[in-house]
């Protein structure tokens, strides 16, 4: 018998072809489907019958792992509890995207997991309503190349799979690049998309996260004056995130014009929310106050020993009271604004010498 194809249109995919497909999969069948590399092939990593069909078609050995996708990057955490910040790097750097990390795995029933989120829609939803853990090599037999479209996938797997979902040629039509995480270096155990210079880079960068609450006042003036001061400095990776950030905007009108004073444009600037993985892959986490270490750490408490309050770093060290806060300067005069960008340049010189 031969497969069902189910055309899809890659970007707004019938969400009831993508639920018929999800019900395949957790009722032990098989699902061919694009990601932004190549077709894979879809299965519930936890039904045993699935996997040893899934094995027999790929002619793969038990002890040979397979991969699993996820569609949201804070699920990496159900796979591994590592806190190597260069996992998270990489993550922040290049998911979704046609990267697979191996990972020393959480649960007992593997030593590693081997993790990816594709950067395609398709790919992206049939992991969200299949709601199981999703196994999923390319759609080629032993030896042969991965497939780019449905056709070439369905040329030797037709009538061994129960369906297939065909969203047209496959972005890349090369394999992810899979970098094996468990070891003291990273490890490129493939070369696909992403070049493995790129992953050492990112890998040895050192990474700077300013938090505040809004994104828009002081995070923002940390973010800006220490970019300004290393913009020469290409492994370094400056970045700022909001406790409260419910809708991205931009920074402060007060802000911008206070940093323009200083000769630096920050017009282009988006906040953005506070997230486990910005958390993780930053060496070192500077905050305004200490509500905002508490909010951190509440979060993520591994990330201790690497957030300071930032105005332990500047000379003028505390208000009259001794209070280590730096104050938000929002909705106050613009006289405000500067006393609060005098502290935090202040800091910033300190933390130029850290890196």
């Amino acid at each position: 018998m031969k497969t069902e194809i189910l055309k899809v249109d890659p970007r707004f995919p019938d969400v009831i072809d993508i639920g018929r497909c999800a019900k395949i999969i957790r009722e032990g069948g098989l699902v061919i489907f694009p990601t932004e590399t190549v077709y894979g092939i879809a299965a519930d990593l936890n039904n045993e019958k699935a996997m040893e069909r899934l094995r027999r078609i790929k002619q793969r050995d038990k002890a040979k792992p397979f991969s699993v996708l996820i569609s949201q990057r804070g699920l990496i955490a159900n796979y591994t509890s590592s806190t190597d910040t260069a996992i998270y790097k990489l993550i922040d750097a290049y998911w979704p995207g046609p990267l697979t990390i191996v990972v020393p795995s959480k649960k007992s029933d593997a030593d590693t997991y081997g993790v990816r989120m594709p950067d395609h829609v398709v790919a992206q939803k049939l992991c969200q309503e299949s709601q199981c853990t999703i196994a999923a090599p390319s759609a080629n037999l032993q030896g042969k190349p991965p497939p780019s479209t449905c056709t070439e996938a369905l040329a030797d797997l037709d009538g061994q799979v129960d369906i297939a979902l065909d969203a047209g040629p496959a972005r890349f039509g090369l394999g992810s690049t899979v970098v094996d995480m468990t070891t003291s270096e990273p490890k490129i155990l493939r070369q696909g998309t992403i070049e493995e210079k790129f992953i050492f880079e990112r890998v040895k960068q050192k990474t700077i996260l300013f938090v505040c609450t809004g994104n828009s006042c002081r995070s923002v003036m940390a973010e800006y004056l220490l970019k300004d001061v290393l913009k020469d400095r290409e492994d370094v990776e400056i970045s700022s995130a909001g406790t409260s950030v419910f809708l991205r905007s931009t920074a402060s009108s007060d802000t911008i014009n206070v940093l323009k004073e200083s000769g630096i444009d920050a017009t282009k600037h988006i906040s953005q929310p506070v997230n486990t993985i910005l958390l993780k892959q930053a060496d070192l986490i500077f905050v305004m106050t200490k509500s905002h270490r508490q909010q951190v750490l509440e979060r993520v408490p591994e990330v201790e020993k690497r957030v300071y309050l930032l105005r332990e770093f500047a000379d003028i060290a505390s208000d009259m009271t001794g209070n280590m806060d730096i104050p938000d300067p929002m909705g106050q005069d613009h006289r405000a604004y500067v006393d609060c960008k005098a502290v935090i340049k202040e800091a910033v010189k300190k933390i130029v010498e850290l890196v």
